[in-house]
């Protein structure tokens, strides 16, 4: 089966004036279609450094990341924005949702980029799925941070994605919402058959998981 994923020898290093910064180092592993990973690692061990990499948010500085096929580090940033509205889907600690939106229309926003037309019926179907139908004329500021989230993860799923990438997505939740997050996640997860690579410093949510990938210092230290 081919990896849904694959990184090869994967460095991230910054350079200001005559200081440099490496923040992955000789980063390798593979993802299988389907599976649903963590990545956990102390603040600064590279995790989201390494997740916006993945995603063909940011480009490495030495290596190669291959998403669905698609070799990431020849593309420029417009064929990467591409790839990423094709086969990518994004969930944030901070949720990112666009305050000047309402809820629905967050949720139309993937379907729209991607030139979609008659959209909302199927927006609407995932807010009802994240449980907040009833929401879906309310902006940003008017939800609480879990009502953002699940509004982020019905947006998330809206482009039916190949790969979910969820950047500490319970980051910025208390614990009795984090589960319910959590739970929501994994199941819409399921339901889509979506590849989902978490990053996390929740040793807890990173349990349920069927894999961890465990950095430090820049570097990978186990995978499990």
């Amino acid at each position: 089966m081919e990896s849904i994923l694959s990184i090869q020898n994967l460095s991230k290093t910054y350079t200001s004036g005559e200081r440099s910064l490496t923040v992955l180092d000789n980063v390798s592993f593979e993802v299988e279609p389907g599976a649903i990973v963590s990545i956990v690692g102390p603040s600064g061990s590279g995790k989201t450094t390494l997740l916006g990499l993945c995603a063909g948010l940011d480009r490495a500085s030495s290596g190669s990341v291959i998403l669905n096929g698609v070799k990431l580090d020849e593309l420029d940033e417009d064929e990467r924005a591409l790839v990423r509205n094709q086969y990518v889907g994004f969930i944030f600690q901070s949720f990112q949702l666009l305050p000047t939106l309402t809820a629905l229309e967050n949720v139309m926003v993937p379907l729209e980029l991607r030139g979609q037309t008659k959209v909302q019926p199927f927006a609407m179907e995932l807010l009802d799925r994240v449980g907040l139908a009833d929401r879906s004329h309310h902006y940003p500021i008017q939800l609480s941070g879990g009502e953002q989230q699940r509004i982020s993860m019905a947006r998330a799923f809206a482009n039916q994605p190949k790969i979910l990438f969820a950047d500490e997505p319970t980051g910025n939740l208390d614990e009795e919402t984090s589960n319910k997050v959590e739970d929501l996640l994994f199941e819409l997860n399921r339901e889509a058959g979506t590849t989902l690579v978490v990053v996390t410093h929740d040793l807890e949510l990173a349990g349920k998981t069927q894999r961890i990938i465990r950095l430090k210092g820049g570097k990978l230290v186990s995978d499990d």
